[in-house]
């Protein structure tokens, strides 16, 4: 199955359709998401990436992360994604976007116009292991110290949407 991404400018105009992969390699800005979820002790649900990821690969992250599919809504597609890769629906909120463009090993390029945004649940995740391959609750102190001691451990974005926003 072709997976399309969502080409578009910096306003986050509609610009076409692209294949991810090639989106990926040609380094072309794209519509994404990345959803933080919060229990009520104040943590934060990270999601280590599956280990069978194109890029990132057992990298540790925030809850959830995807691209919306062509014509779909960035709430409709977060919340697909989210049931999809941690097993669960809570409500969602759209707390802000920016622009990133990170170059990786494998000469992918991540240069997205990404939404984040946040929820709270309290309970453990089913995690879909082609996805996921672990998930920890985690104070943001802590996450913050994690990522200054061991900072290859993280997906360049979850750094740059943490530091921006949290």
């Amino acid at each position: 199955m072709i997976e399309e991404v969502i080409l578009v400018d910096e306003k986050d105009n509609f610009l076409g359709t692209m294949e991810k992969i090639e989106a990926h390699e040609k380094g072309l800005l794209h519509r994404a998401f990345s959803i933080f979820i919060f229990n009520d002790a104040g943590e934060l649900l990270l999601q280590q990436r599956a280990l069978t990821k194109y890029h990132s690969a057992g990298l540790w992250t925030n809850t959830c992360c995807s691209h919306p599919k062509p014509g779909e809504e960035i709430l409709t597609a977060a919340n697909r994604r989210l049931q999809e890769e941690m097993g669960f629906k809570t409500e969602l909120t759209i707390k802000t976007n920016f622009v990133y463009k990170v170059k990786f090993e494998n000469n992918l390029i991540e240069h997205e116009f990404d939404y984040i945004l946040i929820g709270t649940y309290n309970k453990h995740p089913v995690i879909n292991v082609e996805e996921v391959c672990n998930y920890k609750w985690i104070n943001l102190i802590d996450i913050k110290k994690e990522i200054q001691n061991n900072p290859n451990s993280y997906t360049h974005w979850f750094k740059l949407a943490l530091n921006e926003f949290f």
